[in-house]
């Protein structure tokens, strides 16, 4: 395989605007995911931009970063569109698309996702999985539940289903999707052609559009979840100066957090939401330190 990992990222979020640029312990959120493409050191690394703003820090780094569409619906419409700019000929056959809000994920995460791919030829696309193990996670909407297809013993299994219900039923393991997803490029192609589907709107999880296409997606389990930024919020940081650098070894959201200028930088799961136990910590670590600055 001859991969290539792709940023996809805008000025536009809807739960932080500007979130890309947003100062954490010194830099732009984005130059710390950058770098994490960079450790992984699976292939070259280019930020997929929805603005020139974004473009110039990159550049000014001496990183490769292109424009695209700030239209774009997704971050998969715009890891294609950057690819088909910047690599015409087809030179790389994998897309190692890397969100562009996780400042602190592990470098070897990131080439987990190539494991999947590289055991089933059939294999279309290549996402992650964490195992659930609190109740309340389970039941929380929020969560996103794959039926993965995994035998006993592998960390790999076929994801034939992601709901947010409690899926699957009877007894057993649930696994939690943690949304990164790696392609085969013409897979990537296939996908952005494709209308949207009837489970997909239904459940407003866009990954079903893949599966209800016939598409044939695995999961890789990992161990740790890697944590997103949403939202920013009252003054006071709960890493203060001298904690060093974000990393990507943290294990719990309680251990991370973004010191953003005069703002505290909330992490996030991919649950994107309080009502889970990953949830749960962030916000009692938020009250606490709300508390200490009264």
């Amino acid at each position: 395989m001859r991969p290539i990992v792709i940023i996809p990222t805008r000025l536009g979020s809807t739960r932080l605007p500007g979130k890309a640029l947003t100062d954490i312990n010194g830099q732009p959120m984005i130059v710390h995911v950058w770098r994490r493409g960079l450790e992984a050191d699976i292939g070259p690394v280019v930020v997929a931009c929805g603005d020139q703003a974004i473009v110039d820090v990159i550049g000014d780094l001496g990183g490769r970063a292109v424009l695209t569409d700030p239209t774009l619906p997704t971050g998969s419409d715009r890891a294609h569109a950057a690819l088909q700019l910047i690599d015409a000929d087809a030179a790389y056959d994998v897309a190692v698309v890397l969100q562009g809000d996780l400042p602190t994920i592990d470098p070897t995460t990131i080439r987990a996702t190539m494991e999947p791919l590289s055991r089933h030829t059939d294999c279309s696309i290549a996402t992650l999985a964490t195992e659930i193990e609190d109740p309340i996670e389970l039941q929380a909407p929020s969560v996103v539940k794959i039926a993965l297809a995994i035998q006993p013993g592998e960390t790999i299994g076929r994801a034939v289903y992601f709901s947010r219900a409690v899926i699957p039923s009877g007894a057993g393991k649930h696994y939690h999707h943690v949304g990164m997803y790696t392609y085969r490029r013409e897979a990537l192609a296939k996908y952005v052609s494709l209308p949207r589907g009837i489970l997909e709107q239904r459940e407003s999880l866009e990954q079903l559009r893949a599966i209800e296409h016939g598409m044939r997606m695995d999961a890789k389990v990992i161990q740790t979840e890697p944590l997103g930024v949403d939202t920013l919020s009252a003054p006071e940081s709960f890493w203060q100066p001298g904690q060093g650098q974000p990393n990507d070894r943290h294990r719990s959201p309680d251990e991370f957090a973004g010191n953003c200028g005069d703002h505290r930088i909330f992490p996030r799961s991919d649950t994107r939401a309080f009502g889970n136990a990953r949830g749960r910590s962030v916000a009692i670590a938020a009250g606490i330190a709300m508390a200490a600055a009264l």
